[in-house]
């Protein structure tokens, strides 16, 4: 039935999926030993479980017991556990009250996880972390041993793909060294152990890759500081016979601590006391003459069977026998199941304690660091979700974007349309995308304030034929406390900053301007020095490179610039721009030999060196803008220098043209400074 119901199913690989069941079923009969009736339930559950119209009238009742408790228990998801073992069989209990689903679940995850490779990326972590928080444990308690040690090997195979081909590569060299120890571990023993006519073998039990991986955190060992890698087992072949069974360990357990010192406080004796699954066995360690030690373990065949694959496996005995041994298994399953267990230390799976697991409302796994908040948390799902966060709801509870979230926490965002993002938010998470994307957002809006703000200020200063030169747009932001001029326009663009400050501020550049102007009239008129009979010097462009005149290179002043002469003692007149850095000090110690300068009316074709200094944000695009620019103007690169300022991390960058005007110049400046990532622009 279930083959031709499953027929067209496929698996992520494309796979059919009657793969799936087949690959459980051998596992329930020959791995773990349940009987017929448990392996049509798990071809029915699959074939129910897609169709739930297939009539199953005609299985007997036990056989629907088992399909339906397997159907319910498929319907737990994990934010209904919270990823807890004990929440998660308290479900188990509750849907189902015979304990063969529980087993059969088991072995349905072991298949799974050996197929894990076939599944999206997504699927797979979700499967891997529920298998650790929840199959794992849960396969421990029930005595599954080699379940559970396959389960977490997969799991670690694939959380930590490194550490784990260390691990089993290590384990592979040392091998011999195992095989070896073993040999002369036993070589006292032998004598006195077929002397007492005990029929025995030998196993090197090594430890999981999983499980050596865990000492090692715990310990904060490396591989060659984990010294119970592996366990030298004595497995007695005698009859099932419980009383004879452990006559026979206790007595093999007296010539081993015989030969070698034994550390009574490592002694575990599960003979006199098993553990509620089933397990018995001796457990000592001793200490070799080379100061090794070496875990023990003592059982029977019987009791070997049962450590590894728990009591059900004794399928090999007939009638009655098998039939109470699987009973008496079955019985501590359903003790297991339904009595919490604190587990020790050793036994807990081992979650990486740098992340924490959250779900959205329909159940989907969300992997954030530890610390996240509901922040963290709406930005792991979408960015628009994170912008327009306002809080969320945690098991009903409203809580705010600030609260920090734990494993097992079911989060629902709430959003609104109206919220932004704030500069708050960087304080109030831990996640690199959600910092990221904050910045990118506070990044964005400043720049669409900037862009207004730019915007009213043009209109504004065109109504009162003012003019806002790049000069007095950098001497505008250093005396307010802006950081440049995006940060400047933003303020305005949010009226924080009224742009009435900028007019009152040109207004009084251009007043001190105009009384700086008199007084060098003033002063010229008073030098004893008045060139060739005339009071001003007329420039003319096209012979800037004259003997009569040469152009000061602390400033380099171009056509159009307000400027002076300075008369020097063997280089003629040199032009400095008014703004020069000098200029203050030549006009104030040698007034007699300042002459006064003026361009000719009209704008030549002559040439003049131009330097900038532009402070931009470390982005490989800014070079090829800047160079965008200067090819659509009539200017010449000279020269174009990168340097890294190691403080702020920002790019300094230096750059000479040759240009024939200061109106030109300005153009450029101006262009520059609206360009993304570019901070400052100014002449040097």
């Amino acid at each position: 039935m279930a083959v031709s119901i499953l027929g067209n199913e496929v698996r992520h690989n494309g796979d059919p999926f009657i793969n799936h069941p087949d690959g459980v079923a051998a596992i329930v009969r020959d791995e773990i030993g349940l009987p017929e009736e448990c392996i049509a339930a798990v071809y029915l559950h699959e074939a129910t479980r897609v169709h739930p119209e297939v009539d199953l009238s005609e299985f007997p009742q036990d056989v629907l017991t088992l399909v339906t408790g397997l159907n319910k228990i498929s319907t737990i998801k994990p934010k209904d556990t919270r990823l807890e073992a004990e929440n998660y069989k308290k479900l188990i209990v509750q849907y189902s009250t015979d304990p063969r689903v529980t087993v059969i679940k088991i072995a349905d995850r072991l298949e799974v996880m050996r197929n894990l490779s076939i599944f999206p990326k997504s699927s797979r972590e979700q499967k891997q972390l529920e298998t650790l928080m929840l199959y794992i444990p849960l396969a421990h308690q029930l005595g599954l041993y080699n379940i559970k040690s396959e389960l977490e090997d997969i799991y670690f195979k694939f959380s930590e793909p490194e550490q784990y081909r260390s691990i089993k590569n290590k384990l592979a060299a040392t091998a011999p060294q195992r095989e070896q120890l073993m040999k002369e571990f036993i070589e006292p023993l032998k004598e006195k152990i077929d002397k007492a006519g005990i029929k025995y073998k030998l196993k090197i039990r090594t430890k999981t890759a999983y499980s050596i991986f865990r000492k090692m955190q715990v310990q904060k060992v490396p591989f060659e500081g984990v010294f119970d890698v592996f366990a030298i087992r004595f497995i007695i072949d005698c009859e099932p016979d419980r009383k004879l069974e452990q006559d026979l360990c206790w007595k093999v357990y007296s010539y081993v601590t015989e030969e070698y010192e034994p550390d009574t406080k490592r002694l575990r004796d599960w003979l006199t006391n098993p553990k509620p699954n089933g397990y018995e066995s001796l457990h000592i360690t001793v200490k070799n003459a080379k100061g090794h030690y070496i875990e023990v373990q003592i059982r029977t065949t019987r009791m070997d069977e049962t450590a590894e694959s728990g009591l059900a496996s004794h399928w090999s005995y007939k009638g009655i026998k098998a039939e109470q041994t699987l009973d008496k298994w079955l019985t501590s399953v359903r003790y297991a199941l339904e009595h919490p267990t604190e587990a020790k230390p050793e036994d807990r799976p081992m979650a990486p304690s740098d992340e924490i697991f959250v779900f959205t409302p329909t159940g989907e796994l969300r992997i954030l660091k530890a610390g996240s908040t509901v922040l963290d948390f709406a930005f792991n799902i979408h960015t628009n979700i994170g912008c327009r966060c306002t809080g969320a709801r945690i098991g009903g509870k409203a809580v705010s974007i600030r609260e920090k979230l734990k494993t097992g926490d079911v989060v629902e965002v709430l959003t609104s349309k109206n919220q932004k993002p704030s500069a708050d938010w960087l304080n109030w998470v831990v996640s690199s995308k959600a910092r990221t994307k904050i910045r990118q957002q506070l990044d964005e809006a400043q720049r669409k304030l900037a862009a207004d703000g730019r915007e009213l200020t043009e209109r504004r200063l065109k109504n009162w034929k003012l003019e806002f030169t790049v000069e007095q747009q950098n001497d505008f932001c250093k005396k307010h406390g802006y950081e440049g001029l995006i940060e400047m326009y933003a303020a305005i663009g949010s009226y924080d900053l009224d742009v009435n400050e900028i007019k009152e501020y040109i207004l009084s550049q251009t007043q001190a301007k105009q009384e700086n102007t008199a007084e060098e009239v003033a002063t010229s008129k008073r030098s004893v020095f008045t060139g060739s009979g005339d009071d001003i010097l007329v420039l003319n462009a096209k012979d800037v490179k004259g003997l009569q005149y040469k152009m000061a290179r602390c400033c380099n002043p171009v056509f159009g610039d307000d400027v002076f002469g300075f008369v020097t003692r063997g280089e003629g007149i040199k032009i400095h721009r008014i703004s020069c850095p000098n200029a203050s000090r030549l006009l104030e110690r040698y007034p007699y030999r300042i002459q006064r300068v003026v361009w000719q009316e009209t704008q030549s074709t002559g040439e003049f060196l131009a330097s900038l200094a532009v402070t931009a944000e470390p982005d490989r695009t800014v070079m090829s803008s800047i160079m965008d620019i200067i090819a659509q103007f009539r200017v010449s690169l000279r020269s174009f220098v990168v340097n890294s300022n190691p403080r702020t991390g920002d790019d300094e960058i230096l750059i000479k043209l040759l240009v024939p005007s200061n109106s030109e110049l300005d153009k450029v400046i101006s262009l520059i400074g609206k360009i993304k990532h570019v901070l400052k622009v100014r002449r040097s």
